[in-house]
C-alpha cells in the first residue's frame, strides 16, 4: 500500500490566540512539511485547490512544482484539481509541465469540488455543476489520449485539430477521479478506467464498502484491465499518545468544520462527537501511532485499497504539531502497515 499526506495549507486563525498565519508563513511551512516527508519515506504529497480566505493554494500545480525542486521520490498530485471550473488544457499543460519537472511524478486528482466559490470566480454556472465536470473531464482525457485535438463542447470554445505541448514523461498521465459518496461518479470512474480516490470525512468507513464495490464491479464489466486502483483518503492526526493527539487536533478541527458547518447548515462539532468518530469504526484517523495502525489495517480488510491519504492538517494545526505528525506517520506507522500487508506497495 502507498500511504501519504495532503493538505488544503489552512490559514485559519488560532483558537486559542486568534492569530491567522499568513499565506506567505503557511506556504513556507508546506515546503518543510513536503521535505519531511520525502525523509521519512512517504510515498504521496497532495495540496488541494481552493478559492478562499481559510486555504493558502488556489494553484497545486504550482506548489507542487516548488516541491518537486525540493523532492525526488515522492508522488505528486492535487488534491483536488476543481475540473468543472478550469480549462482541461490548461490543467493538461500545467501538470505535463510538473511531470517534466519531476522526473515522472505527477498526478491529477480531479474532482467536482466540494466549495462552489470558485464557479462565480471564473463565470460557471452552479445550476451546470455535474455537466461542466462531465464535459471537461471528456476534454481533458482526449487531451491526456492525443498529441492533436478535435473536441467540441457547450462550455468551451471547439478544439480543431490543435496539437497540446508540452506532453509529459509519464504516458498516460495519471488522472484519478475524487468523488464524497455519490454511486454516480464511482461508476464513471470505473466506465473510464481511472483511479478512484474516495474522501471519507465522516460516518462509519465501512457504508463507503458498496460504493467501492459498484466502481470494481463497472471497472471490470467494461473491460479494463486490473482491477481498479483506489485510495482511501481521510482527516489524520499522529501524535506520540492517544490523549495528546486528540487534544491538540480537537481545537483546530472543531473550529474548522464547525465554520463550515454554519455555512452547510450544519449543527456546531462537538468533543462527543469527535470522540466518537475517533473509534475504530469511526472516520477519524486521530490518536497514537498504534491507533493509526490499527485503524488503516481496518479500513484495509473493508476497501482492500492501494493507497492512503492522510489529510494532515484541518484547520489551523500548529507547524511543529503537524511536522511530528508526518514523522510518526512515516517512521512508524507506514512501516508498520507495510509489513503488517506483506511489503504490499511501496
Amino acid at each position: 500500500m502507498e500511504i501519504g499526506i495532503f493538505t488544503f495549507a489552512e490559514t485559519t486563525p488560532d483558537p486559542f490566540t486568534g492569530r491567522r498565519v499568513t499565506a506567505h508563513e503557511r506556504l513556507r511551512n508546506l515546503l518543510e512539511e513536503a521535505e519531511l516527508a520525502e525523509e521519512v519515506g512517504l510515498d504521496v504529497f497532495g495540496v488541494g485547490e481552493h478559492h478562499r480566505a481559510e486555504f493558502a493554494v488556489s494553484t497545486p500545480a504550482v506548489v507542487l512544482a516548488a516541491v518537486a525542486a525540493r523532492t525526488r521520490r515522492m508522488r505528486l498530485t492535487s488534491a483536488v484539481t476543481v475540473l468543472s471550473s478550469d480549462d482541461p488544457v490548461r490543467v493538461f499543460q500545467e501538470f505535463a509541465t510538473l511531470d517534466l519537472l519531476s522526473d515522472g511524478r505527477a498526478e491529477i486528482m480531479a474532482g467536482r469540488g466540494s466549495f462552489i466559490e470558485s464557479f462565480p470566480l471564473f463565470g460557471y454556472r452552479l445550476e451546470d455543476y455535474n455537466e461542466l465536470f462531465e464535459e471537461k473531464l471528456d476534454l481533458l482525457l482526449k487531451v491526456r489520449a492525443s498529441e492533436r485535438v478535435s473536441w467540441s463542447g457547450r462550455f468551451r470554445a471547439p478544439i480543431d485539430d490543435l496539437p497540446v505541448y508540452p506532453r509529459p514523461l509519464q504516458d498516460p498521465l495519471p488522472v484519478w477521479i475524487a468523488v464524497g459518496g455519490t454511486p454516480a461518479s464511482v461508476v464513471r470512474a470505473g466506465r473510464l478506467g481511472l483511479p478512484l480516490a474516495v474522501a471519507i470525512i465522516g460516518g462509519q468507513p465501512v457504508r463507503f464498502r458498496p460504493l467501492v464495490d459498484l466502481y470494481r464491479d463497472t471497472f471490470a464489466r467494461t473491460g479494463h484491465p486490473g482491477t481498479g486502483a483506489v485510495s482511501i483518503n481521510g482527516h489524520t492526526f499522529v501524535a506520540d499518545d492517544s490523549q495528546r493527539a486528540a487534544d491538540e487536533f480537537f481545537p483546530p478541527y472543531a473550529q474548522l468544520m464547525s465554520q463550515i458547518g454554519r455555512e452547510r447548515g450544519w449543527p456546531p462539532l462537538t468533543r462527543e462527537q469527535f470522540e466518537a468518530q475517533r473509534g475504530l469504526h469511526g472516520a477519524l484517523l486521530v490518536g497514537s501511532p498504534q491507533q493509526i495502525i490499527d485503524k488503516i489495517l481496518y479500513q484495509h480488510e473493508i476497501f482492500r485499497h492501494d493507497r492512503f491519504l492522510a489529510q494532515y492538517t484541518v484547520g489551523a494545526v500548529p507547524h511543529a504539531s503537524a511536522m511530528r505528525s508526518i514523522e510518526l506517520l512515516g517512521t512508524v506507522v507506514a512501516p508498520a502497515v507495510r509489513k503488517a500487508l506483506g511489503g504490499e506497495g511501496s
